[in-house]
């Protein structure tokens, strides 16, 4: 492969290229939103286009590694590799991206003379976040995922009058930074372990269990251990989710749908990509912790989002909850992939639109959203009240929605691999959580007991809302076109 060297890197130049070109611009134009606001959203989509012809040049020619057109056999240390894994995260991220972004758009405008950084960090954290799923050696993730948290710290905290969206910064920065920490360290005790940092190529972490069996592994399982709660502390899963509910309510109601979508889909990327493509050997010893955790966020993110009364930590709790249901999906290895990146990829525009409509009904620089702020949302704004209702339907699982294709593709995934308590449990969390799906849905069309004036919702907003449903419905009814794709997203 002649362009393996520059291909799987694209995506990234992509996005700094294009965070340096809207700095410059904000400058040069005097930070005019007109002027670097398509850059920022061109910027995106020509990343996402990235991504189809990278997914295009895997299907061509099977894939290749950064600086390197060799026999992935023969590469010791691989930095960046392409397959039809990191192509599909592109894609998926770029596409993210631009969501979020016109979904932020009515803050971004509110900014006025600092929107030109709150920009250029969005495109960082979308770099950074791919950068976890496209890399095979444990110290490229690493720096993906601190590029992409030092953005979302300085973007949770970026409305600095609000003492609450400073609390958030905060909290997410100090709890961040111990998880980064303890991510670290697990990949030191792991290299201790194995004595690779690679995961796969000669000499990788995969190579070392094809060929040494461990009669002591107990710096291994601490390593795994640690780069276990690292990673489950950024997707919130429980009992490392306290995070969540505190940064989603007090971050700018703009920026919360990329944190909350982009964190999940560069998360379960690296998760994939560490414990499925490197340590898959030792999925009888990571899988029932897999488990326990999945279980855990699914009883603790159902019960807690029942007796919320602010949306945005309803939507937090929810989102715990969907970390049990795509951790089930791993349970059942290589096979379980498709099943979490379907999962993935509809949840994250699920979520997007949901704090897009948030934004436009609460404030775009809201730190807080009460359920009561949606009552009577369908006689105030009919078509804003339907379309949340239907994404409400869709995070809760109902029928011909995707939310419903991707639960029982996780627990299909789960059961092939023997863990039928996880779907059982799976099963009862799911009814359960149409309590508080539906309390919401009826708030919308509750009666008003005051006359309000109608929402406006700009277009960029408005974009960003019907790509959500669209997804969310389209999917939900005909899955089998995404289906076919994810089956061939897998990690090399």
């Amino acid at each position: 492969m002649e362009n393996a060297a520059f291909l799987p890197v694209a995506f990234e130049v992509v996005l700094l290229a294009g965070a340096l070109i809207v700095l410059l611009v904000a400058v040069v134009a005097g930070r005019s939103v007109k002027v670097w606001g398509p850059i920022a959203g061109l910027t995106f989509l020509v990343s996402a286009g990235v991504g189809v012809v990278q997914w295009l040049d895997v299907a061509d020619g099977g894939g290749g590694l950064f600086f390197s057109a060799q026999n992935l056999a023969i590469i010791k240390s691989p930095m960046v590799v392409l397959d039809g894994y990191s192509a599909f995260a592109a894609v998926l991220l770029g596409l993210v991206g631009l969501t979020s972004l016109l979904g932020s758009w009515d803050l971004i405008r509110r900014l006025g003379k600092r929107s030109a950084e709150f920009v250029a960090l969005m495109l960082l954290a979308v770099a950074g976040l791919h950068m976890m799923a496209a890399s095979p050696n444990l110290i490229v993730i690493f720096i993906g995922l601190e590029t992409a948290s030092i953005s979302f710290y300085i973007l949770a905290g970026f409305l600095r009058d609000r003492p609450r969206s400073e609390e958030s910064a905060l909290k997410y920065f100090l709890l961040g930074s111990l998880a980064s920490a303890l991510f670290l360290y697990g990949i030191a005790l792991t290299f201790g372990a194995t004595g690779s940092l690679s995961i796969y190529g000669a000499n990788s972490i995969r190579d070392f269990f094809s060929s040494t069996i461990l009669t002591e592994p107990g710096i291994l399982l601490v390593g795994m251990a640690l780069m276990l709660v690292g990673l489950f502390f950024k997707i919130s899963a429980a009992p490392f989710h306290q995070w969540a509910p505190d940064v989603y309510q007090g971050a700018p109601s703009g920026t919360v749908g990329l944190l909350a979508a982009g964190v999940k889909v560069a998360g379960f990327a690296a998760l994939g990509r560490i414990f499925i493509g490197g340590l898959i050997s030792q999925i009888d010893t990571w899988a029932p912790i897999f488990a326990v955790i999945a279980v855990l966020s699914m009883i603790i993110g159902t019960t807690l989002a029942l007796v919320q009364t602010d949306l945005k930590r309803l939507l937090a709790y929810s989102g715990v909850a969907h970390t049990g249901y795509i951790l089930a999906a791993l349970l059942g290895g290589l096979d379980g992939i498709p099943a979490m990146w379907f999962y993935v990829a509809t949840y994250a525009f699920m979520v997007i639109g949901g704090f897009t409509i948030v934004s436009v009904v609460s404030g775009p620089g809201s730190t807080s959203s009460p359920i009561e702020s949606v009552r009577g949302l369908a006689r105030r704004s009919p078509e804003l009240g339907w379309l949340l209702a239907i994404l409400m339907f869709g995070m809760s699982g109902m029928p011909f929605f995707a939310g419903f294709v991707g639960k029982i593709l996780a627990f299909v995934s789960a059961d092939s691999a023997g863990y039928l308590w996880v779907v059982i449990i799976g099963t009862l969390t799911t009814v359960i959580g149409f309590a508080f799906y539906f309390k919401v849905v009826a708030i919308i069309f509750a009666r008003q007991e005051s006359d309000e004036e109608p929402i406006n919702v700009s277009l960029q907003s408005r974009l960003a809302i019907y790509a959500a449903v669209v997804v969310t419905v389209v999917l939900g009814i005909y899955p089998w076109g995404l289906l076919d794709i994810v089956r061939d997203a897998l990690p090399l």
